[in-house]
């Protein structure tokens, strides 16, 4: 029988803890909490927040400790795999003071790594230095659909070059970098890029650019929109054989290219598409999941600490740069 890995979330905020307190847990998996807690291949251990009402609802819901100490709750719960969901800025330290007094055999890390290349690089740098295995938490890497697609372009069922358009908003690195981390996945290493318009600063660290994309098997506009007025994140790709298109929906739509009756060589867009699933009501369950096929030695599909500071790395080249701006 195989023992769960112990594991102890350090921030109860809303995907540590909150996204999916009050909706149904046989439905619903939203959270580190919630995947941690009820997937078999981990035990939760305790979670470490500075509120108390927060580990109060912590207590009430899974039924172990919250803390406000880090140093007691590593002490006293010796875990296997630490969940970061704290704030971005906080993550070099938090994995720094960890690392002074613990070594976990995991860390997971909420995206994106860091906002700067000098706390992404120390976090990798530290990690490694200990030999503890590096995760971030770009969650639709895991996701069945997504691993599908990935299949399809890479068994050449979807052909490529491939053009895209991805709509985001809350900022470039907040919540571009989840669609970013997804191109790469599925077309490969970044190349270049062209800066459309620089857009508007979020906050000291990031901001909203409209940017051309070009990856090893295709090229994406990522534009942002507006969060105040309503999220929107989209993703449409378009391919010789066919458009896949993701919405904010649970499934992805595939229309094939076929040809049109009676003529030779015209194609269009089969009228209804086939639908793939995706499991985005349980996309933290899905992050648990893969984490746990690696740990016992498969092959598993969760970004590593690498990749995100490849992310990263790519994504400031764009914003500080501006690779090759149009004038």
């Amino acid at each position: 029988m195989v023992v769960p890995s112990s594991c102890l979330i350090i921030g109860l905020g809303q995907i540590g803890m909150g996204y999916d307190l009050e909706l149904d847990p046989e439905k619903f998996i939203h959270t580190h909490a919630r995947a941690f807690s009820s997937h078999p291949a981990f035990k939760l251990v305790g979670a470490v927040d500075p509120a108390a009402e927060k580990r109060f609802l912590f207590e009430k819901y899974y039924q172990c400790t919250g803390y406000d100490s880090l140093d007691n709750a590593l002490k006293e719960t010796k875990p296997q795999i630490i969940v970061i969901s704290t704030p971005t800025a906080r993550h070099a330290q938090i994995i720094e003071n960890i690392l002074e007094v613990s070594t976990p055999e995991v860390i997971v890390c909420e995206k994106p790594l860091a906002y700067t290349l000098d706390d992404a690089c120390k976090i990798v740098q530290l990690c490694t230095g200990r030999t503890v295995a590096l995760y971030v938490n770009y969650i639709r890497r895991s996701d069945p659909g997504v691993i599908e697609i990935k299949e399809r372009i890479d068994s050449g069922k979807i052909t490529t070059p491939i053009k895209g358009v991805v709509w985001y908003s809350k900022g470039f690195l907040h919540n571009g970098s989840h669609f970013f981390n997804l191109l790469e996945y599925w077309l490969g290493p970044f190349h270049d890029a062209i800066l459309l318009d620089k857009g508007r600063s979020i906050n000291d660290f990031d901001s909203e650019p409209h940017v051309q994309v070009t990856f090893a098997n295709g090229t994406v506009d990522f534009i942002p929109a507006w969060e105040e007025h309503f999220p929107y994140y989209t993703v449409e790709v378009l391919s010789p054989g066919g458009r896949l298109y993701w919405g904010q929906g649970n499934h992805m739509t595939w229309q094939a290219a076929e040809p049109q009756t009676g003529q030779d060589r015209q194609k269009s867009l089969a009228a209804k598409g086939e639908q793939i699933s995706t499991d985005m009501t349980r996309y933290q369950w899905n992050v648990a999941d893969q984490l746990a096929k690696v740990l016992s030695g498969e092959a598993g599909s969760i970004c590593s600490g690498t990749e995100a500071l490849g992310t990263l790395r790519a994504m400031h080249q764009i914003l500080e740069q501006g690779v090759y701006e149009l004038q």
